[in-house]
């Protein structure tokens, strides 16, 4: 993406230096990275304060830089390098965001929710790109810093913006949905992440429900049919559209089947079926999700079940890999929550033509207080046909302590160990051709890191 300079001087308060050189830049916030032409906007943070490396982002390639006005101006600046003088760069980089969505005019996605938002993010794209220029949030750029980053990434020619929305705090996504007011809004569910800020389900749920604050009149707002709490939204402002497995929703899910090549399902009852390579009900309400939108957007059928059959998903979400001695892993490795875990299991479960099926579950984090309680609640969804339960963490060990309270632990094979390097033998030995094993843990733990021992190099 490229920016014109104009954007920038319209949050200016004054400028120094010569401009007269400059055409359009390329956003840089990240002084180590090269680019070519940079705008660079020297962020402040708690810890770090990005205009002492303005010299190191002029050696990477900025040619102009934005500049808070209570900095200093290095000495050594050279006498035409311009600086555009504003009272906060992120403000300034927020308002230059909104500027940009402003000329190119997208039709504007954005997804939010407790689990299931990079999955729909890229779900999203595999159909739209069918039809439309498409762009989607890169990586994880999807808070108050890599939403603005996001949006001046986007090529001019972008007809479809797909825009990842996370928080943790009230308020977050109020200010998100304002800044690139979509046309429409996902969220995906409602589970227990960032429960530790938000105080309890029905708290995020409200935090999710700020995603309309932004929203366009007449847009539309897709959601999980099936989640209780949001099954009361009342509004005349914006059209609501339910997706899910009860009769209560617009668009129902039928008849799934699963496969260890992915799913296939239908939708209210209608002849015509659907395969995304993907597995989990859970992935399969993503992807009816993203093929409501699809439609809103006026995609036809075939075109947007070319597009769920060539999905490509970011990786460490529900990540199927071949695992030595002809096993088969299911990394989703990402983040975890007890509801995101439960579903994991569910699918874990189904999927057939296994004799051993192993949950490796670890800890999880931003729980709150009743974080035990949480963990402990997995156990609900461990029985049979799972055959072993292999915890990692002292966290997790509290997975173990409730299939134990259940008493469950005689139908189960369970065992607990504090680091994954002990429980690497373990796993090894529990490894052949009928054996599927899931890896599910919060980010911070890395299960990855021990799934791709048991890899086929």
């Amino acid at each position: 993406m490229s920016i014109g300079v104009d954007i920038v001087r319209g949050q200016a308060i004054q400028m120094i230096g010569n401009s007269a050189h400059i055409n359009r830049l390329n956003i840089m916030t990240d002084s180590r990275k090269p680019v070519e032409k940079g705008l660079f906007v020297p962020l402040v943070g708690d810890h770090f304060n990005g205009h002492q490396f303005l010299n190191q982002a002029i050696e990477h390639g900025a040619v102009a830089a934005i500049w808070m006005e209570r900095e200093p101006v290095p000495e050594d600046l050279p006498e035409d390098f311009p600086l555009f003088f504003v009272r906060d760069s992120l403000s300034a980089l927020q308002s230059m965001a909104k500027s940009y969505l402003n000329q190119i005019c997208p039709k504007i996605i954005a997804v939010t929710g407790s689990n299931g938002k990079t999955t729909t993010k890229d779900m999203l794209y595999g159909i739209l790109h069918q039809s439309f220029k498409t762009y989607k949030t890169q990586g994880n750029y999807n808070n108050h810093l890599g939403v603005p980053i996001t949006v001046l990434s986007m090529p001019q020619d972008t007809e479809v913006l797909v825009v990842e929305m996370g928080m943790n705090h009230f308020g977050e996504l109020t200010s998100l949905s304002q800044m690139v007011k979509p046309d429409i809004a996902i969220i995906t569910n409602i589970g227990e992440s960032h429960i530790e800020y938000l105080g309890s389900r029905e708290g995020i749920a409200k935090a999710k429900l700020e995603i309309v604050n932004g929203l366009k009149k007449r847009g539309t707002l897709i959601l999980d049919g099936d989640e209780p709490l949001l099954s009361n939204i009342q509004t005349y402002a914006f059209q609501i559209v339910r997706c899910g497995f009860g009769n209560q929703n617009n668009w129902r899910i039928t008849d799934v089947v699963e496969s260890v090549s992915g799913s296939q399902f239908s939708l209210n009852k209608q002849e015509e079926h659907y395969h995304v390579p993907v597995l989990g009900r859970h992935n399969v309400k993503n992807a009816v999700l993203s093929v409501t939108a699809a439609r809103i957007l006026g995609m036809d059928m075939e075109r947007i079940r070319e597009g769920l059959e060539q999905l490509k998903l970011t990786k460490l979400r529900f990540e199927k890999v071949s695992g030595i001695h002809g096993s088969v892993l299911i990394n989703d490795c990402y983040n975890a929550s007890p509801t995101s875990m439960k579903a994991s299991l569910e699918t874990l479960k189904t999927l057939p033509g296994f004799n051993r099926r192993v949950a490796v579950l670890g800890d999880m984090y931003e729980l709150g207080s009743n974080e035990e309680d949480l963990h402990k609640s997995v156990a609900d969804v461990l029985n049979a046909p799972l055959t072993h339960l292999v915890t990692i963490g002292s966290k997790g060990a509290w997975i173990a302590d409730g299939i134990r309270e259940k008493g469950d632990d005689q139908k189960i094979e369970v065992r607990s160990f504090a680091t994954k390097n002990e429980a690497e033998p373990y796993l090894a030995s529990l490894l052949n051709d009928q054996t599927v094993m899931l890896f599910k843990a919060s980010r911070l733990l890395e299960l990855e890191k021990l799934s791709s021992k048991f890899v086929v190099k």
